[in-house]
């Protein structure tokens, strides 16, 4: 299966984009029926999670204390301004991995797939890989 690519725009600095249809399109379009999909992000200051996609508190919550856990401004050097993005994002991590199976994403009753900004807001890409089992 060839790479596919997501797009889309985020709308705060620090924010959280819940993916999950666009990547079971993704899963459904390439016919795959077994298999695993692999989601990442090809951008050093966001990062790719799985989380409860259900009470929207859970995004606030998370945005809130990922603030809280690296601050903005902390006396970083690096000369773009953006230290923490990087850091949020490698403490975040850049891909996940979900099981296909019947077609479908294997994901809990309350998960989803989250794009995570932290250097925003930006127009960004999300690329999608199936591996057939």
């Amino acid at each position: 299966m060839k790479l596919m690519i997501i797009t889309l725009q985020t709308s705060h600095h620090t924010d959280m984009v819940e993916i999950t249809r666009e990547v079971q399109k993704v899963v459904a379009e390439s016919g795959v029926k077994d298999g695993v999909c692999t989601i990442f992000s090809p951008h050093t200051t966001a990062a790719i999670t799985i989380n409860e996609n259900c009470d929207p508190d859970v995004v606030r919550d998370f945005t809130m204390e990922i603030d809280k856990i690296v601050p903005w401004e902390d006396g970083y050097r690096h000369f773009e301004g953006n230290s923490a993005a990087h850091l949020k994002a490698s403490l975040i991590g850049f891909s996940e991995q979900v099981i296909i199976e019947n077609g479908k994403l294997v994901l809990g009753t309350w998960q989803g797939i989250y794009f995570c900004e932290y250097d925003g807001p930006r127009h960004r890409k999300v690329y999608v890989k199936i591996s057939e089992c």
